[in-house]
């Protein structure tokens, strides 16, 4: 029978002498424990390793391209007129920037409608399109009516007229369009609008018109005297006693006016020229300044004849004769008309304006597209809908103007150009299909050409921005201005003028170059902790003696020490001679002075000892990637063949006119790929029309751009007119990849403009770097693989083959470092590979330390199964021990 309480039979402690044997047994357990925490410490430490080198890394990324190196900063004198900013080939200079004009889109409204889903026409099918331009000559304003009847005697009382809400000074002495323009103009600056006073001029039938009621011989026999005056200016006299014939006639009036006479004198010192005669009836009697000019008849006594009297009595007669004026806007927008009286100076109360007098031109760069409207559509929100899905440079909304009433119309369509510029100008065309016309509520709504009928309203007008630079003008179709000032964008924000100071920015080179140099003291001090020995408490990092933190340690300084090569045409190839040097313990020291003279006498070439560089002798090699795998040095560039375009070219020169058929669609496939891809291929709608060479470049150019297929995917073509008046469209994309092709839907052939025409694919560069293959793609050049030039990108242009010259790459310590700490972090790299076979220790160990504990269990199982029974033997004989002393004790007693 086993003892359930071990030692209880024997009176050994059993259950101290298993544990003292057990802890004898489990000795190799803290060495597993050792082990396993030594390696986890390694473990941590190139953790901690790997994220001191991470954090190096990236203080190092804005370091490897140009971009953190060479800046410019730029400081306006007043920011809330412009900001700019400067790349590094930007010039330090100061400049004077005067900004007269801000760009903006073109904004046009419709009338009110009183619904947005009610049907506008009877839906009969209408193509409307929307081509994009510049307007060129005229004016947008107001053309008034004839003035007032009373205002060349009482004038326009104060309050009558305001324009854009700002009163005009009027008062009893404004009696004339020239006065009213003047008083108008007086306020030019705060209305943005400007005043016109057109040319006065008497009325066509004062004299007669043809006879119609001729000048009457002058009478004064009957005592009377007669005098006859234009403007103040007496042209004719009769005194008393003058029979009729005798004086004033026609007939003198026109020697008197004719030739070098002192009447013809006098009038033309007042400003007055005459057409016409008096004989005929036409004379006709002009003030170009728009001054009233007044025809008065004096007359005393019995006097016949004279104006519209042929023999009747003649009371005496006045008339002037008043101009009109009209208003112009300064940047075309809109002109609000008010006062209390604007009928007064020939105005209707009211906000409009037009163009006068102007003319437009599509542009070529901008696109231009078609919509069809018809009964599934012809809504306000149907013709919205329609026109912000073609996705053509037209944006289309509908804005409620909150009258209300049973009669009213709140509903309005806006349109507005997607881009600013003064080339964004609408010009809206409408037509109808198979010889019908377009629906005539669809004309009265859409219908918009700033030559001709302007069915809708403009509320703005497309313009560019317009500013001075140092005195030379310069314009842009958006806020921003580039290129007036090399290397510097400007940003313009309001009207004014301020000054622009463009500077290197030293403080973010001396940044850069100090954060570099903090950097890597952040990391060596790392390196040293895990790494060194501490003679004082005689203990070693985590890492002493390990290989790769040496080989790491060993192979930076390495980069940091050796010499920059491949920097053509620069005297800095080593960091000592920027101030950067090492120190006793490792640490890199930066010597400010050292530094600021080099960014004075060097400050272009202290990029090329951080960033990656490349650096061509012909300026139309430009360098645009390299990879870790390029190596720096010096490569001979031969191009053997230059990138080209897909095109397509007319077989002969187009005549004067080209007429395009209504309903004229054709197919354009556009860069295509092998497989082809359906969105390469389009139906283009041809806009119909008769275009002289010129305008049909224009227009196909803008139909196919505009088709949102293309546009998305960044495909576009150029349609140009040779010398030789062939007209040419080509793909705007470079390669292999660039191909166009146009076939015949319906309407108009394509041969109709191009001929026997037939398309060229576009070819990629191709040529050597270095002496070593290249890839070609468009007009850009890579190195091949496992070349001295692997991933070395170049864009070549120009019309040149055969050597294009020299091209320097050289790898900056920022980059070379870059490189070094990725090869280490990555997936493959000596840190990551570390750490995996550490870890893979550690759980070895781990491994063999539950093995063993394993063993373990068995081992007490086996020394409490031994103890057990040696517990139960000694009970059992020190029974039997009991037993005999017992028997042997009851022997003795009995004998």
């Amino acid at each position: 029978m086993a003892i359930s309480s071990p030692g209880i039979g024997s009176n050994l402690p059993v259950n101290d002498i298993i544990s003292k044997l057990m802890v004898a047994e489990s000795a190799p357990l803290a060495q597993f424990d050792k082990k396993s925490a030594s390696y986890l410490a390694q473990v941590s430490a190139f953790g901690n390793l790997s994220s001191a080198l991470g954090a190096f890394q990236s203080s190092l990324s804005s370091l490897t391209s140009l971009s953190g190196f060479q800046t410019m900063s730029t400081t306006p004198g007043d920011a809330s007129i412009f900001t700019a900013t400067a790349t590094s080939s930007a010039k330090p200079g100061s400049y004077r920037v005067n900004v007269t004009q801000i760009a903006q889109a073109q904004v046009l409204a419709s009338n009110g409608y009183k619904s947005t889903t009610a049907a506008i026409g009877l839906g009969a099918k209408t193509t409307i399109n929307f081509s994009l331009g510049a307007v060129s000559g005229g004016t947008f304003g107001i053309t008034g009516g004839a003035l007032g009847a009373s205002l060349s005697t009482g004038g326009l009382t104060p309050g009558a007229l305001s324009i854009n809400g700002t009163a005009i000074a009027t008062d009893g002495t404004t009696r004339s369009a020239r006065l009213l323009a003047d008083a108008i103009n007086a306020k030019s600056t705060t209305t943005g609008v400007s005043a016109k006073a057109a040319a006065t001029v008497t009325s066509a039938t004062l004299f007669g018109a043809a006879g119609a009621s001729s000048f009457g011989q002058v009478d004064t026999s009957g005592g009377g005297s007669y005098s006859l005056s234009v403007g103040g200016v007496e042209i004719a006299m009769q005194a008393t006693g003058v029979a009729g014939g005798a004086g004033v006639t026609a007939a003198s009036i026109d020697a008197a006016l004719t030739g070098n006479t002192a009447t013809a004198r006098a009038l033309a010192d007042a400003n007055i020229t005459f057409t016409g005669s008096a004989a005929d009836g036409t004379l006709q009697f002009t003030n170009a300044d728009g001054s009233n000019i007044a025809i008065a008849e004096a007359v005393s006594g019995t006097v016949t004849g004279g104006i519209g009297n042929n023999g009747a009595p003649n009371i005496g007669s006045s008339t002037t004769a008043v101009a009109s004026i009209s208003l112009v806007s300064a940047d075309g927008s809109p002109i609000k008309v008010g006062g209390t009286n604007p009928a007064g100076a020939g105005l209707a109360e009211g906000t409009g304006g037009a163009y006068l007098g102007a003319d437009f031109a599509a542009d070529a760069d901008r696109t231009s597209g078609n919509i069809v409207i018809d009964s599934t559509n012809n809504t306000l929100e149907g013709i919205r809908d329609a026109i912000n899905k073609g996705n053509f440079g037209v944006t289309a909304s509908i804005v409620k103007d909150g009258s209300t009433g049973a009669n009213a119309t709140p509903n309005r369509l806006i349109l507005t150009s997607t881009n600013s510029g003064q080339s964004s100008t609408m010009k809206i065309t409408l037509s109808g299909t198979g010889g019908d016309p377009a629906d005539p509520a669809l004309e009265s709504l859409l219908a918009y050409d700033p030559k001709g009928v302007q069915n809708l309203s403009q509320k703005a007008a497309a313009s560019d921005t317009k500013a001075t630079v140092n005195g030379i003008d310069v314009t842009s179709s958006s806020l921003g201005i580039s290129g007036a000032i090399e290397g510097v964008t400007i940003s313009t924000l309001k009207v004014g003028a301020s000054t622009l100071t463009v500077s290197k920015d030293t403080g973010a080179l001396t940044n850069s170059v100090n954060g570099f140099v903090k950097a890597y003291n952040e990391l060596n001090t790392q390196m040293t902790a895990l790494g060194g020995y501490n003679a004082e408490t005689k203990t070693g990092g985590p890492l002493l003696g390990d290989t790769t933190l040496r080989n790491l340690q060993s192979s930076i300084r390495a980069q940091m020490s050796s010499t920059i090569t491949g920097l053509q045409g620069t005297s800095l190839t080593n960091l000592s001679q920027i101030g950067i040097a090492f120190q006793k313990d490792g640490t890199l020291s930066l010597d400010s002075s050292k530094l600021q003279k080099a960014i004075d006498n060097n400050y272009n070439d202290i990029a090329g000892l951080f960033a990656a560089v490349g650096r061509s002798t012909d300026p139309e090699v430009k360098f645009v990637s390299s990879s870790a795998k390029t190596k720096a040095g010096d490569y001979a560039v031969n191009i053997t063949q230059l990138a080209t375009k897909g095109t397509l070219q007319g077989s002969a020169a187009l005549p004067a006119e080209t007429t395009i058929d209504a309903g004229t669609t054709w197919t354009i496939t556009l860069n295509d790929t092998v497989p082809a891809n359906l969105n390469n291929t389009q139906s283009v709608s041809i806009p119909a029309g008769t275009y002289n060479p010129s305008q049909l470049a224009t227009m196909l150019q803008s139909a196919i751009n505009g088709v949102s297929q293309f546009s998305t995917a960044g495909a576009t073509v150029a349609a140009t007119i040779g010398d030789d008046g062939k007209l040419k469209l080509e793909s705007t994309r470079y390669g292999s990849k660039s191909n166009i092709t146009v076939s015949s839907d319906s309407g108009s052939p394509v041969s109709a403009v191009f001929g026997a025409g037939a398309p060229v694919k576009g070819v990629d560069v191709a040529g050597t770097i270095g002496g070593y293959s290249a890839t070609g793609d468009g007009q850009t050049l890579t190195g091949a693989p496992g070349a001295d030039v692997d991933g070395l990108k170049l864009t070549v242009e120009g019309d040149q083959i055969g050597s294009r010259g020299t091209f320097g790459f050289s790898q900056g310590y920022a980059y070379q470092l870059n490189s070094l700490a990725a090869g280490y972090l990555g997936a493959q790299g000596a840190l990551t590979s570390r750490t995996t076979g550490l870890n893979k220790t550690v759980a070895d160990i781990t491994k063999q330390r539950d093995a063993f504990s394993v063993r373990l269990v068995d081992i007490e199982a086996r020394y409490r199964k031994q103890y057990s029974a040696l517990d139960t033997m000694i009970a059992s004989m020190n029974t039997t021990t009991s037993f005999l002393t017992q028997q042997l004790a009851a022997l003795a007693a009995n004998n």
